[in-house]
């Protein structure tokens, strides 16, 4: 059985991108440029901003965060996306979701200028990746792509199995496989799927995303599937420091004798999500250095 290594993955995807940043840099004069807003105190949210931050300061990137408060009217945080869509010195737009209560997330990630719209979430480049054509593409999928590259799984021909239906992973990730040249045959599952078992069972390669904690046991797996696993979550451990553990929605011990290849948590798709969304930054800037959007 073979563990999938996204910290391998992705600290080769950073180096790669502290590479062209320098080189950016010098034939531009200045940095591609990550703009992140966070409304609100949320304790995740906080951490993944910083995560970011942290990211675009060992890369070499520019960085503007923007903190705000939960009461923020949501014509103010408009005002501010604005702001930056017209800042030609900003190459990347993030929100930090969720909003407080009493902001309309579509409303906010619509307002966001596709072009800078490093999450994907805008429906323009939704609309661009199910169609196929060049465009920013969901963070967190791209990464699931970028490990099975990076480790020779391909994907052609394979019945891919999609626990989880997200905006954020599910759609995405089925729109990117059935792809030409991932010629895959995708099957999306959730909470009212019948039988499910019995489908997640045929899958050759079966990608988690479903947000609850070890779901996924031995008996709902191939024998010798990959196994990709997205979630995590939080799980009361009093024997940790911290009085809890991260984990999966695949239960890592029940599932590993059994299948091929499988990603750890933590350690595997997370630390992707912000290495691609690195390298999306890096295209925003790549493309508005040259004038093509």
């Amino acid at each position: 059985m073979q563990v999938l290594s996204g910290k391998e993955v992705a600290n080769a995807k950073l180096d790669k991108l502290s590479i062209e940043c320098d080189e950016f840099i010098k034939q531009n004069g200045y940095a591609p440029q990550l703009a992140v807003i966070l409304v609100g105190d949320n304790p995740a949210s906080q951490y993944y901003v910083n995560s970011k931050k942290k990211a675009c300061i060992k890369l070499g990137f520019a960085h503007k965060d923007y903190l705000l408060s939960a009461n923020t009217r949501e014509a103010d945080l408009l005002a501010l996306v604005e702001e930056l869509n017209n800042d030609k010195m900003v190459h990347g737009i993030l929100v930090q979701m969720p909003l407080p209560n009493g902001l309309d997330e579509q409303k906010v990630i619509e307002a966001i200028n596709p072009n800078k719209d490093v999450d994907g979430f805008h429906p323009i480049n939704v609309g661009k990746l199910l169609i196929g054509l060049d465009c920013f593409v969901s963070c967190t999928p791209n990464g699931v792509l970028s490990i099975l590259d990076y480790y020779n799984i391909s994907t052609i021909g394979k019945h891919v199995v999609i626990l989880g239906r997200s905006n954020i992973v599910g759609k995405p990730m089925a729109s990117l496989l059935i792809q030409k040249g991932r010629d895959a045959t995708v099957t999306i599952v959730h909470s009212k799927t019948v039988n499910l078992k019995e489908i997640t069972k045929t899958a050759d390669i079966l990608i988690a995303a479903i947000g609850k904690p070890l779901f996924v046991k031995a008996d709902m797996v191939k024998k010798d599937a990959v196994i990709i696993d997205v979630g995590i979550n939080r799980i009361d451990d009093e024997t940790r420091k911290k009085g809890y553990r991260v984990v999966g929605d695949v239960d890592f011990d029940d599932v590993s004798s059994c299948v091929s290849a499988i990603t750890p948590v933590p350690g595997g798709v997370g630390l992707m999500t912000i290495a691609m969304l690195m390298e999306n930054t890096m295209k925003s800037a790549k493309m508005h250095s040259t004038e093509e959007i």
